[in-house]
């Protein structure tokens, strides 16, 4: 689709969006006579744009491989095809093993169609699964190959719907193995570890971890024949779900393993971004910041946002948001403005300190707290993607955020409280949809390249922009 065009078409799809938002409608004039139009007559109606039950699709530009090209981080913008690249995503775990069972594999292509039905671009994943049951690594460096068909089965589909995946390499709870396991492993070997903690600096633990990084980046997908370091699908590596090292409140022992872990992951495949995976918290080297956190506890557990994130190697930063898990498991407006307040500290100090954008990359309310309705996780999400939209109209580094967590219908069984089935929450696949749109609409933008939008930058970034988002 020719650039200006598609500039031109987002430029009114979102006028379109704009005035619905405020509950009016669109008029157009033909002579004398006023047409009204709604923003679904005008997607039904557009080749590119399409509506399912009041969900928005937006289409990427062109099916070739020349437009699928990797993500970069450039100042406190992501960038591809040299257009900003702000994402609207979610997490979704258990792909990989949902994948290695012939019977639930088609959850994995039905999550990303329903994901990108709503404009959703990328996705948070595991790229793990230690010594468990259905294990892709199930000792140190022996790995299962159906299950590692499985991931590359992810990967392949996650192309096919324009969806791009940021991959965990471990994890720092129990489940799916975690650090946990490689401990167990070297206590196997004939190590005598007594912490969990021990996986950050113990050099036989450290090769472990190093050896499955290597055996995942220097994998060549069975469906696409891509080696993953490679595959501009791949977003990015995160070195590790949520590390935590409470051993060392210092922080010392966390950011040796980060500063390694980060030069190695660059040493093998210097294209991808990398990202730690931590939750947010301030540490020992910002005590200024620590009025931020959620509770006097998290300056204890080994991480330091600021000082971690200035290890190079990193690309960007991480940020966890859950207000009723740190502050209280009681719904109330309090975590609204901690959620705010949070978010804004977080983009603050990735400007001014790291020179960076930040991913909120996990968020959500669970329907098992005290006082939980839907309404209030719409009113959640709705002051997350407000939050973000004001750092976009300033230029800022909040640079998107990713839900916790999608899933397909029927797979309940797998739902934390988090989960949010986008045919069972109308409402919320709608916020979430025009949070897209408005999304595409600043991507699609073009660097102002084309001569239309450059005419027209001051009044779309009146619309875009408006206070009323």
């Amino acid at each position: 689709m020719d650039t200006c065009k598609r500039c031109f078409i987002l430029s009114l799809v979102f006028f379109m969006v704009f005035f619905e938002d405020l509950g009016t409608n669109v008029h157009g004039f033909q002579g004398e006579e006023q047409i009204e139009t709604t923003v679904e007559d005008f997607l039904d109606h557009s080749p590119h744009f399409t509506t399912t039950q009041g969900m928005y699709d937006v289409e990427e530009v062109g099916d070739d491989d020349d437009d699928w090209q990797m993500v970069q981080a450039k100042g406190s913008q992501f960038v591809v095809n040299g257009q900003p690249f702000y994402v609207n995503g979610f997490n979704t775990y258990w792909l990989m093993v949902f994948a290695a069972d012939q019977s639930t594999r088609g959850k994995v292509s039905e999550l990303f169609q329903q994901a990108s039905s709503v404009g959703l671009t990328v996705c948070r994943t595991w790229a793990f699964n230690d010594g468990q049951w259905r294990a892709l690594q199930k000792s140190p460096s022996v790995y299962d190959e159906e299950v590692f068909k499985a991931l590359d089965f992810v990967v392949s589909e996650a192309k096919k719907y324009k969806i791009r995946l940021i991959l965990s390499l471990v994890n720092n709870w129990d489940a799916y193995g975690g650090k946990a396991q490689y401990v167990k492993w070297g206590n196997a070997s004939g190590l005598n570890l007594t912490s969990d903690d021990e996986f950050f600096s113990h050099p036989t633990l450290r090769s472990y971890y190093k050896s499955h990084v290597k055996a995942v980046l220097n994998r060549v997908n069975t469906f696409t024949n891509i080696t993953y370091k490679n595959d501009p699908t791949i977003f990015a590596w995160e070195l590790m779900n949520e590390p935590r090292c409470t051993s060392d409140p210092s922080g010392d022992t966390l950011q040796s393993w980060i500063a390694e872990m980060a030069a190695y992951v660059k040493s093998l495949d210097a294209k991808h971004m990398v990202e730690i995976g931590l939750e947010g918290f301030y540490g020992p080297s910002a005590p200024a910041r620590t009025q931020f956190n959620p509770n006097s506890y998290a300056t204890q557990v080994g991480t330091d946002f600021i000082r971690n994130h200035q290890a190079l190697g990193v690309d960007f930063a991480s940020v966890h948001i859950y207000a009723d898990s740190w502050i209280s498991p009681t719904i109330s407006d309090a975590h609204l403005e901690f959620t705010k307040s949070w978010m804004e500290a977080h983009i603050e100090d990735a400007e001014k300190y790291l020179g960076m954008p930040v991913i909120f990359s996990e968020f959500g309310v669970s329907r098992k707290d005290p006082g939980y309705n839907s309404s209030y996780r719409d009113t959640l999400i709705s002051t997350v993607y407000k939050t973000l939209l004001n750092s976009t109209k300033q230029g800022g580094s909040g640079a998107g955020s990713l839900l916790w967590q999608l899933f397909p219908d029927g797979t309940d069984y797998m739902d934390d409280g988090y989960a949010i089935v986008l045919a069972k929450s109308p409402s919320t696949s709608n916020l979430i949809s025009l949070h897209s749109t408005r999304v595409a609409i600043f991507n699609s933008r073009c660097s102002w390249k084309c001569r239309w939008g450059c005419r027209k930058k001051n009044s779309l970034e009146t619309f875009l922009y408006h206070d009323d988002l």
